[in-house]
């Protein structure tokens, strides 16, 4: 069987023997007019994808050309028309689990360097500046996480034990191990820092606008490691101008590769969206990428026997 493998790396292991496998020949992100190409090229009868647009011109030519199961490197489908997939009975499997240990880590990792000026300090030593600037404790402050589901529920387990008093929203639950749930408006006006671990989808789409940023505290922290289209940036950007906001720590953004107008802000911390990066996370959604794909197939293939 001949599978493509479409995000820009990933290790060939572990696939059974005889299997044929087509990697990324750009080692980055492709177009909709690449994956198509290669669509037509390969003919594969399931494909590894990563972050590029699996639109329905995209989903509808795989078919045609006997595409049977599509295996997301990733635990989001918000570049992946479902309708189309569904329509064209195509299954779109993810990686739920691998990437929550990985998320959560970096979640805390920003925002322990937004507390403690981390960046901003490492930088003024190494442009021949000594003085630091003074940070805050994260041990007792209120910490809003929206979205409470594997990673905000992994955040809420480390914060737990730093100190954190810990609230939540969330679209779908009613009660949490770890968080007060409470209405997104008395998250904005009570949490010291807010942290986003929701899927995209348009009913998500900027559900941190600008309303709920200015009922944010003056000296409050914003994360965002889940994806780019929850936080209207424009908005951000503006309130940072204003000079609302201790810190921001940004690891995704509306439009990637990210070159606008958060870089102008020293109290901004960026990130290449890296949450899942480490190594050991990555492995592990490699793993199950390729495990989903392989059992899917092998079971659409006994049933047409």
């Amino acid at each position: 069987m001949r599978v493509l493998i479409t995000t820009s790396s990933f290790s060939a292991e572990g696939f059974p023997k005889g299997w044929e496998l087509v990697k990324n020949p750009y080692r980055r992100k492709l177009t909709e007019q690449e994956q198509i190409e290669l669509y037509k090229r390969w003919k594969p009868v399931g494909v590894i994808a990563g972050v590029e647009p699996l639109t329905e011109k995209v989903i509808e030519t795989a078919k045609k050309n006997g595409l049977k199961v599509i295996s997301r490197c990733g635990v989001g489908t918000d570049t992946v028309d479902l309708n189309a997939a569904k329509r064209l009975k195509i299954p779109v499997l993810t990686t739920p689990d691998a990437p929550v240990q990985s998320v959560a880590e970096l979640t805390v990792a920003l925002l322990f360097a937004a507390c403690r000026n981390i960046v901003s300090q490492n930088n003024g030593i190494k442009s021949g500046n000594w003085k630091g600037n003074s940070g805050v404790l994260i041990g007792g402050k209120t910490v809003g996480i929206v979205g409470c589901g594997k990673i905000g529920t992994a955040v809420a387990s480390i914060l737990q034990a730093a100190g954190c008093q810990l609230i939540g929203y969330d679209p779908v639950l009613k009660e949490h191990r770890y968080c007060n749930l409470v209405s997104m408006k008395e998250l904005a006006e009570k949490s010291d820092v807010v942290t986003l671990h929701l899927p995209y989808m348009p009913q998500t789409h900027h559900i941190i606008n600008r309303e709920f940023l200015q009922n944010m505290k003056q000296e409050s922290i914003i994360i965002n490691c889940a994806r780019g289209g929850l936080l209207d940036e424009e908005a951000l950007c503006q309130m940072l101008s204003e000079g609302k906001f201790r810190a921001a720590a940004l690891d995704c953004f509306e439009k990637e590769p990210y070159d606008g107008k958060l870089k102008e802000f020293d109290r901004v911390i960026l990130s290449p969206h890296a949450g899942s990066s480490a190594k050991e996370g990555r492995k592990r959604m490699e793993e199950e990428a390729r495990d989903n794909l392989i059992q899917e197939l092998e079971r659409r293939m006994a049933d047409e026997l």
